[in-house]
């Protein structure tokens, strides 16, 4: 299974109990990989079917112990369960991106076949363009700032508007080395998701290199939509 945004420790004390009682045959092996993890059951028995039957029992009872930060029962990648749940749904995506610079876009369109979902992004890295493209206004840019709530919420729902998809993704932050202060240290990340009937916001604060702060940001968005 694969599950986003608990780390391996923190795992592994919800489910110590579960892990502790396995039986001698069964082992449960931890994944990690930035933001993501991935947790595998193993086992060795004579009686195929038996082990079977415990360890699909097994697997449903620590799915649902961790089911806030599931992402998929399969051995798949945060991006193509992304995709299959909106292609399912029959929903479509957009983006708006400033500090990921179309990683967002990158993830998604990552899976073949992901025009069926995908429509297309505006990657607004000047304040420029998210005031003429996305119609964020110079009063927020200069009460509120480009790492704002009150940005992202316009360029999701302006981005959304324009590429007419069921959902927005919007993304604006401060992802280092520089740029970080007192109010907005580094790692500081505003996102805005937009729907038909409301948008959502959500303040993120990561705290890697630039690299790192990038591609969690864009897995992040993915998963907070989820």
């Amino acid at each position: 299974m694969l599950l986003f945004g608990k780390g391996e420790s923190f795992v592994a004390k919800d489910i110590e109990d579960i892990e502790s009682s396995l039986p001698a045959h069964i082992k449960l092996a931890y994944l990690p990989n930035y933001g993501e993890l991935r947790l595998r059951l193993t086992g060795i028995s004579d009686d195929e079917n038996s082990l079977k039957t415990t360890m699909n029992q097994l697997f449903e009872t620590i799915a649902n112990r961790l089911k806030d930060n599931l992402v998929a029962t399969e051995d798949i990648s945060l991006a193509t369960s992304f995709f299959k749940i909106f292609k399912n749904e029959n929903k479509t995506i957009s983006t708006a991106e400033s500090c990921t610079g179309g990683e967002v876009a990158s993830l998604i369109t990552s899976i073949p076949g992901a025009s069926q979902i995908y429509k297309g992004s505006i990657v607004a890295y000047s304040n420029s363009v998210k005031e003429n493209i996305l119609k964020v206004t110079e009063n927020d840019l200069i009460e509120f700032g480009a790492v704002s709530e009150a940005v992202v919420k316009t360029m999701a729902e302006n981005v959304r508007q324009q590429m007419q998809t069921d959902y927005s993704i919007a993304i604006s932050g401060i992802l280092g080395p520089d740029g970080g202060s007192a109010e907005k240290p580094l790692g500081t990340v505003w996102m805005a998701f937009a729907g038909d009937k409301k948008t959502i916001t959500q303040k993120f604060q990561f705290h890697w290199d630039r690299t790192t702060n990038k591609e969690l940001a864009a897995k992040s968005a993915l998963f907070f939509l989820l």
